[in-house]
């Protein structure tokens, strides 16, 4: 592993932010101390640390705190140069953050929706996620991983697609078919899962399954409520 000085990694168990950047920190070899939080009672160095979303994940290096894991993952790319996970050409790391927005915002809301959305706005969420899934399997023609041979930033941008989407069709009852639409994208997801610094890294699946389930269940309570 790298010698790091004072690295530590607030996150929660389910949390796919905070997966990819556990991802990034061991694809790296950087120590690290982990600290879970409780999302519902949040300590008071969380607090401290990101006061302005209180949210994980929250990387502290030398007591300087980094927050918003697409962020965090540039900052580790660019303090730790052993192991890059960007791109070195200028136009190869700007594809790459392109991808990481457009999955982080466009395919991230359409699975929102789609999670906790019913009749006509579900599939309507559906369809467009199905739209997004298309871009990237185009994306991923040719292509083991979005970065060529080895994961790099782009997979661990869209990283959370490969474990949670199926998660989220499970807990909420939906299908995105990729499996039979998007035949590319589909096999990066098992090439991507079948990595061992992503296997060995994952939730256990049930749990995740049970968590969601409930997670929905008080999205759901929650918009009555404000009703």
């Amino acid at each position: 592993m790298v010698a790091s000085a004072a690295v530590r990694l607030f996150g929660m168990w389910a949390s796919p932010a905070v997966r990819r950047v556990e991802w990034a920190l061991k694809l790296k070899g950087i120590e690290y101390e982990y600290i879970e939080e409780d999302l519902s009672n949040k300590s008071s160095s969380l607090l401290e640390f990101n006061p302005i979303n209180k949210q994980v994940p929250v990387l502290v290096h030398n007591c300087n705190p980094i927050v918003e894991s697409l962020v965090i993952l540039e900052y580790i790319d660019e303090t730790w140069k052993e192991n890059p996970i960007l791109p070195v050409d200028p136009l190869e790391r700007a594809k790459a953050r392109f991808w990481a927005t457009f999955v982080d915002v466009k395919c991230r809301e359409e699975s929102r929706k789609a999670f906790f959305m019913e009749g006509e706005e579900k599939e309507k969420a559906i369809e467009n996620l199905q739209v997004q899934l298309k871009a990237l399997d185009e994306e991923l023609e040719g292509k083991k991983f979005f970065s060529g041979d080895h994961i790099g930033y782009t997979d661990l941008a869209v990283g959370w697609m490969a474990f949670w989407l199926g998660v989220a069709e499970e807990a909420a009852g939906f299908k995105a078919n990729y499996d039979v639409k998007f035949p590319n994208f589909s096999r990066w997801m098992k090439d991507f899962l079948a990595e061992p610094v992503i296997k060995d890294n994952l939730p256990p699946r049930e749990k995740t399954v049970e968590f969601f389930r409930a997670f929905k269940q008080l999205g759901s309570c929650t918009k009555v409520n404000q009703k």
